[in-house]
């Protein structure tokens, strides 16, 4: 290849990158979020215009931020990790186990955030403060695995 092939190859993984890694932002961000908007839903009583209102931001939340996020998150993460040939690295494998996990648990957030809207509570306060723990072990373990490569 030559030299402007190589700069283009090198410039598209860094726009993959880049994009990576802000859809990630967001998708955290809408991760952190919604456990502590359903622990103020809980809060506010049955039946309320307070509770209507937490059900309407968290459809929103998973509509306008989480749900593309988690989309988007997926094809450049896919698209990055076949550019640099990772499908074979130990280290890939371990972050892609975490990922599939947090992916799992924005799932089962978006079927508690329907059980909250149909009156369904669950959990606690004390257990959904809790869940809030999940995506920072996860965010701390894929950032290990992505800047050490340990295996």
């Amino acid at each position: 290849m030559g030299a402007g092939m190589d700069w283009m190859l090198s410039m598209t993984y860094l726009w993959l990158k880049a994009g990576h890694i802000i859809f990630v932002i967001f998708w955290m961000a809408g991760l952190f979020m919604l456990p502590r908007y359903f622990v103020y839903h809980q809060e506010s009583p049955a039946g309320s215009a307070e509770e209507a209102r937490w059900v309407d931001r968290e459809a929103k939340l998973l509509r306008i931020i989480l749900w593309p996020s988690l989309g988007v998150v997926w094809a450049l993460g896919l698209a990055l990790a076949y550019s640099i040939g990772a499908f074979h690295a130990g280290w890939f494998h371990l972050k892609l186990a975490v990922v599939l996990g947090l992916s799992g648990y924005h799932v089962w957030l978006a079927g508690y955030a329907k059980a909250l809207a149909r009156g369904e509570r669950r959990l606690t306060g004390k257990q959904l403060r809790l869940l809030n723990e999940i995506p920072g072990l996860a965010a701390a373990l894929v950032v290990i695995m992505v800047v050490l490569k340990p295996f």
